[in-house]
């Protein structure tokens, strides 16, 4: 992983077209898949990128062929954020993962996931928390304590930022 620090200087203009690449847990490559730079403020990263891929129904959010993301990245805190809209513009609600701190290196944006997910909903007080017990199985806590620490810190983060409606939940529309 890189020092977010180091190439924050280095992020390309909205407009440019990029790559980004999810990481699991473990640093391997999950998924890579096209976006294009969109403005954010200091200390984010953000990209427009559409959903090219199958149908995919989670149970609670519904991802299908033409949606489009809107996908903010931290570069100082550890996670993003992703507000999923359909192909005509209605927010369906946001999809955060809580990761490292993103990077960006060669016009990609590397996101390294972290286990646990926090879905929200723009007309919903519920707010969904994912794959804690993965997190568990894991092992973290015991074999990664300050990994553990970020994870849990990273979650919480989320969940106060939704709660309290911070950017990058202010975002309800593709013109945001």
């Amino acid at each position: 992983m890189n020092d977010s620090s180091q190439v924050s200087s280095i992020v390309p203009p909205a407009g440019t077209d990029v790559t980004i690449v999810k990481l699991r847990p473990d640093g391997s490559e999950a998924i890579r898949y096209p976006g294009t730079m969109i403005d954010a403020p200091a200390g984010w990263v953000a990209a427009r990128a559409p959903w090219e891929q199958r149908r995919y129904d989670l149970g609670y959010l519904v991802f299908e062929p033409g949606d489009i993301f809107l996908e903010f990245f931290s570069l100082l805190e550890p996670f993003n954020v992703f507000a999923n809209f359909t192909c005509d513009g209605q927010l369906k609600g946001w999809y955060s993962n809580v990761t490292h701190p993103s990077w960006v290196e060669d016009n990609t944006i590397y996101w390294h996931d972290l286990f646990i997910d926090v879905i929200s909903y723009p007309d919903k007080a519920d707010v969904l928390v994912l794959d804690e017990e993965e997190l568990a199985d894991a092992g973290v806590e015991h074999a990664n304590p300050e990994l553990f620490r970020l994870i849990v810190a990273g979650r919480q983060r989320l969940l106060t930022m939704v709660a309290h409606g911070e950017y990058p939940f202010t975002i309800r529309s593709l013109a945001d």
